[in-house]
């Protein structure tokens, strides 16, 4: 049976004989007894297993190290120990042996800068089987939030001719002899016979589905050729994106707010062995901060409001806040505090937000959001998208835009176009978030960073 199934009826197994397989965490042998941490993967906790001389094979098991496969068979009974169970073992099988240059011994706490080196091991310990079962259950609850509300789950291509947020720092894809290119690149000979890359995003595909479905949302992997070395930033990550039609500004901050919650109470509700794990090991708070992000009201302001608030603090500014311009983090943290809590960041210079925003009647702002939370910052962003068909093509003149290759997109606001919005949130933030580890490559298993891409 499984550990995790065990541990939730426990007294239903009390004196009954069960058997378990996983994993030796810690062995410690006596002469004529021993104790051996017994984990299987299936839950957070461990389970103490002790035997004795008794065993057939009590010699041979004194021997088992850590890391070791083992299968037991014994009785659940009441503990003398500071465990309040545990398993009296009639039965110890070998079914996987550990040598003794297993990097992930008892003694010590690893670092995550070593585990990172072996990241093929460290599920195996305590902090990052806790961050990737948060990570599969908070995955769970996006699918079960929108799924539950009728929404259309949408696959999104990885391979696309198009730049969605118009960055440029996208990684191509070529089936042409790189070794042998010479000058300029004659794209009509590779394999899609024109440029093509690894997605930024899966926004402008997903509106093509909001306008047949009126509601989808993307959630897959995405990529950035960005030399960024920061610990938000990875090559490769998950995004999750909703498109909604017949949804304003207003509407869309409504479902940023709501999903939000619901997933970090799923999230609290279904992990608590880990949450207290991370609450007491990584980041102090981090339940009550949880909490409280679910009890909150967010508040709406406009950019314009938010730069005369930080102008007018008494607050030497590394970076001083100018309107029309971004707010950096120290701004973002400031604002979240002033306020103490989220704050949804609306309205926002339209120079340097992306071409397909909705544009505000003012014609200088656009109607796009930013949501500001404590502790992190910028965590999702949405808009509003422009459905006016005249004023997104002359938006995409106005940047110079090949909207020739855009036609598609053009067309929708042709095509019964109507009033639809968005929004993006950076999976692994959220997991940052939630999790309290602050480094984008531990809640990734094998995270693609620049000079970096193992297994």
């Amino acid at each position: 049976m499984d550990l995790r199934d065990l541990i939730k009826d426990i007294d239903k197994y009390l004196e009954k004989e069960v058997t378990l397989e996983g994993w030796i965490r810690n062995h410690r042998d006596q002469k004529t007894f021993g104790f051996i941490d017994f984990a299987d993967g299936t839950c957070q906790e461990h389970f103490q297993v002790v035997y004795n001389e008794d065993l057939k094979n009590f010699n041979e098991v004194q021997k088992y190290l850590v890391g070791c496969a083992i299968k037991v068979v014994g009785k659940v009974i009441k503990s003398q120990g500071k465990q309040d169970y545990e398993l009296e073992a009639r039965e110890i099988t070998l079914l996987g042996d550990c040598s003794k240059d297993y990097p992930l011994q008892a003694k010590g706490r690893p670092t995550k800068e070593f585990l990172r080196e072996i990241a093929y091991l460290r599920p195996r310990t305590n902090l990052f089987q806790a961050v990737f079962r948060v990570r599969s259950i908070a995955a769970y609850a996006i699918h079960k939030y929108f799924q539950d509300r009728g929404y259309v789950y949408f696959h999104a291509p990885l391979i696309t001719a198009s730049d969605c947020e118009g960055a440029g720092e996208m990684f191509q894809v070529t089936t042409l002899p790189i070794d042998k290119i010479k000058g300029e690149v004659d794209y009509s000979k590779d394999f899609f016979g024109k440029m093509t890359n690894l997605t930024v995003s899966g926004q402008l595909e997903a509106e093509t589905f909001a306008l047949a479905y009126k509601k989808t949302y993307t959630f897959g992997p995405t990529f950035r050729a960005e030399n960024s070395n920061t610990k938000t930033h990875a090559s490769e990550f998950w995004m999750i994106e909703p498109e909604i039609a017949f949804c304003d500004l207003n509407g869309d901050m409504d479902i940023m707010e709501e999903m939000l919650k619901y997933v970090v109470k799923y999230v609290l509700d279904n992990c608590p062995t880990e949450i207290n794990l991370f609450d007491n090991f990584v980041e102090k708070g981090l339940k009550a901060k949880l909490e409280k992000l679910v009890n909150s009201k967010f508040v709406r302001i406009d950019h314009e409001e938010v730069i005369k608030i930080l102008k007018e603090a008494d607050v030497k500014w590394e970076f001083p806040p100018e309107y029309g311009e971004d707010i950096a983090k120290e701004h973002e943290k400031y604002i979240t505090e002033y306020f103490d809590g989220p704050v949804f960041i609306k309205n926002w210079p339209k120079d340097i937000k992306a071409f397909y925003m909705k544009q505000n009647p003012d014609g200088k702002t656009v109607a796009a959001v930013d949501l500001e939370v404590p502790g992190a910052g910028e965590l999702m962003g949405g808009s509003q998208r422009e459905e006016d068909y005249t004023k997104l093509k002359k938006r995409m003149d106005d940047l110079g835009m090949n909207y020739q290759d855009m036609e598609w997109y053009l067309n929708l606001r042709k095509y019964g176009g109507c009033v639809h919005s968005g929004f993006g949130m950076g999976f692994e933030r959220l997991l940052i978030y939630i999790t309290g580890v602050d480094n984008i490559r531990d809640v990734i298993p094998y995270p693609r960073t620049p000079g970096n891409c193992e297994y």
